[in-house]
């Protein structure tokens, strides 16, 4: 498979740095979980391949998608690779730690490094932000890291037009990318903060020519 992040696709980035609160942090030492229509499994390789209607549960982890395909180091670090049916976008929902709000996000791919504690959303990417069931943030790209160690995502523009997005909005377009920042209430000043306010690197919206 060709380098989904080959140069020619990075052409604009956005990285906020400390958006949210850390992602449940027990998630990436609880087990993997694994329904789907079939399994073929390498010792050798130490590799599971799972198709048809796969759907992945590690803690408050959910991923959907048509195939996984999962394999195992040495010092036990899980990676998993999901692949969306033609047309489709594989989904993927974690909670954040110690608040009711939620991380969801989807790709045509979905790449995940156990060992690094991140998440790669590649092709049609989309990143959204939950409060309860309200949505608060919602950024497309062409592809999105989120990474859970170090509290950073980034997004990088989209090599193509993007697609209409969950609420609607026409998706990122050729080589940029598009966020929509939801206000914290006025209240929130007042009170102790669940998490650190987003924080838009001088990228935002596009590097200087």
């Amino acid at each position: 498979m060709k380098n989904p992040f080959a140069p020619w696709f990075w052409f604009a980035v956005l990285a906020l740095a400390a958006p949210w609160a850390v992602a449940e942090k027990a998630d990436r030492n609880k087990p993997m979980n694994v329904e789907a229509d079939a399994l073929r499994y390498d010792d050798l390789k130490q590799l599971s391949v799972f198709t048809g209607n796969v759907v992945l549960t590690k803690g408050t982890i959910l991923i959907r998608g048509a195939k996984l395909e999962v394999r195992q180091d040495p010092q036990g670090n899980q990676f998993g690779l999901v692949t969306a049916e033609p047309g489709k976008r594989a989904f993927f929902r974690q909670k954040r730690e110690g608040v009711d709000e939620y991380i969801e996000g989807e790709g045509e791919l979905i790449d995940y490094d156990g060992r690094a504690d991140t998440v790669k959303f590649i092709t049609k990417a989309q990143l959204r932000r939950y409060q309860g069931t309200t949505l608060n943030d919602e950024f497309s790209a062409g592809a999105i890291v989120y990474n859970n160690a170090t509290n950073v995502f980034t997004l990088e523009g989209a090599p193509g037009a993007g697609s209409a997005s969950s609420t609607g909005q026409p998706g990122a377009p050729a080589g940029r990318v598009r966020a929509m920042l939801t206000p914290k209430p006025q209240a929130a000043a007042s009170s102790p903060a669940s998490g650190t306010p987003l924080r838009a690197t001088p990228e935002l919206g596009g590097a200087s020519r």
